[in-house]
């Protein structure tokens, strides 16, 4: 597959700040798939988890990780899951779009294409009333080709809302690299990732600032990742790789210099981090509550996705074959 074209333009991204001290990782459980990618990971009430791997299917492990069963296939690339309110699932698919997946039939409903307008549709969380908040990551490029995202840094990535009547409307542009979608606890404001920014920013739903947005927390020392609202009413942040100085200094050079080291064959890019990283903030202020940190346990590693539920954190990973969990102390 031939590479696209990337226009760069200036940006200079933020400088690292000081991270909080990091807490030892937890022991991890492992649990294994049959498939790669497990990108993002949702509980049910019940204690099953549930995944979608890079060949297009969903799967369903029990707790224990015993069984594992393929609820459906979408023909495409499922990223970020949720729950919908119906006892579907919502499924973000990179390749089709925005999708409702019956968990009993493995029936699909297309809820909103993939195209033009929809470039990579990547993680999203669903309000009560089934309206749904999902991320456009880039309107220039298709996901095997996130790279050149950040290389270009134009910032086309979007949050966007779609309101139970199927009416589809920009809630945040400007975006570099869309990412993970959280609401309050309340619905009263909803987090989205802005990930070559090493950000999150907030879109308040309610109240004096309704339709306004800030920045909730900025100078991550990672790359953010899917995120997630807790039992505990915290915002996860799964942290798939840590910001490298060598790539801070590459993204300060002029638009033309950035263009060239995009032709770099990509086996010379250095390998995401071979760890396990996730963080919890507090959703009113953004200060760091927890921050779980450590070395790959039986070959997983980045963190892409992050659940927490009732004390026990679930983790989702781009580039493994399995997913994991931890006790919270």
């Amino acid at each position: 597959m031939s590479r696209p074209k990337i226009d760069p333009v200036a940006w200079r991204p933020p400088r690292p700040g000081r991270a909080p001290s990091k807490r030892t990782l937890p022991r991890l459980t492992v649990l294994p798939v049959n498939g790669r990618g497990p990108e993002d990971v949702l509980i049910d009430d019940h204690g099953h988890l549930y995944t979608g791997v890079d060949d297009g299917r969903i799967l369903r492990l029990t707790a224990d990780g015993r069984r594992l069963d393929t609820i459906a296939d979408t023909g495409g690339r499922p990223l970020g899951l949720e729950h919908h309110p119906d006892g579907r699932l919502l499924v973000c698919d990179a390749a089709r779009g925005l999708l409702l997946v019956d968990r009993g039939t493995g029936d699909i409903e297309l809820l909103i294409p993939a195209g033009a307008d929809l470039r990579v549709c990547n993680n999203a969380a669903v309000a009560a009333d089934g309206t749904v908040y999902f991320t456009n990551s880039t309107e220039r490029f298709d996901l095997p080709h996130w790279r050149a995202d950040l290389f270009e840094h134009r910032a086309t990535g979007s949050l966007r809302r779609r309101s139970p009547d199927g009416e589809v409307e920009v809630l945040l542009d400007g975006l570099h690299f869309a990412n993970g979608v959280a609401l309050a606890p309340d619905e009263s404001y909803v987090v989205v990732v802005d990930g070559w920014e090493y950000a999150l920013r907030r879109v308040w739903l309610t109240g004096e600032k309704q339709g306004t947005s800030d920045v909730l927390v900025d100078n991550l020392p990672g790359f953010p990742d899917n995120i997630s609202t807790g039992t505990d009413g915290l915002i996860w942040i799964a942290l798939a790789s840590p910001r490298r100085r060598l790539l801070d200094l590459v993204l300060r050079t002029p638009p033309a210099v950035r263009k060239l080291l995009w032709r770099v064959p990509e086996r010379w890019y250095a390998k995401e981090g071979t760890e396990v990283w996730a963080r919890a903030v507090d959703g009113t202020t953004g200060h760091p509550v927890h921050d779980f940190r450590g070395p790959t346990t039986d070959g997983f590693h980045m963190v892409t996705g992050v659940r927490e539920h009732h004390g026990e954190i679930y983790l989702g990973s781009l580039e493994a074959t399995s997913v994991a969990h931890f006790s919270k102390p």
